[in-house]
């Protein structure tokens, strides 16, 4: 196959529908929108959702839940992923961001206990499991609140 060979692969592109050219087209005149009505004129139509007037299905169900404002969502961070540090590093959120290992610290970042530590490691967050504070320490680390 050569360059000038290439083609896209069958049905993949297709030709948009030229209406309103000429009765001869089978699409001329009223352009397939019919005879008068809201979808015939420019502009017309009704917006997503709409049921004519019914009561529409989001307003139908029920409202669940609750959804807290005051919720703060923390970035996870586990134990396991710091083995990536040499020995004796802080492990702040900057570093770890600095790092690609949190995308988003969000409202802060929470380190969880699972999986081993080998490294011993001073690490800073705004949040610590108890499992995570006792492998640290166990690898002969140190955890700090900020």
């Amino acid at each position: 196959m050569k360059l000038h060979e290439l083609q896209p692969a069958e049905g993949s592109r297709k030709e948009r529908k030229r209406v309103g050219r000429g009765i001869g087209s089978g699409n001329g005149k009223t352009a397939a929108r019919g005879h008068k009505g809201q979808n015939a004129r420019s502009g017309g139509g009704v917006r997503p959702g709409f049921e004519g007037g019914q009561n529409p299905l989001y307003r139908r169900l029920p409202k669940r839940g609750f959804n807290n404002p005051f919720r703060k969502e923390y970035a996870v961070v586990n134990i396991e992923e710091l083995n990536s540090f040499a020995a004796g590093t802080e492990v702040t959120p900057e570093v770890l961001l600095e790092k690609g290992i949190v995308k988003n610290p969000q409202a802060g970042i929470k380190v969880l206990g699972n999986g081993e530590i080998t490294v011993q490691l001073t690490v800073k967050a705004n949040k610590f499991s108890q499992s995570a504070v006792e492998k640290i320490q166990a690898a002969g680390g140190k955890t700090e609140v900020i």
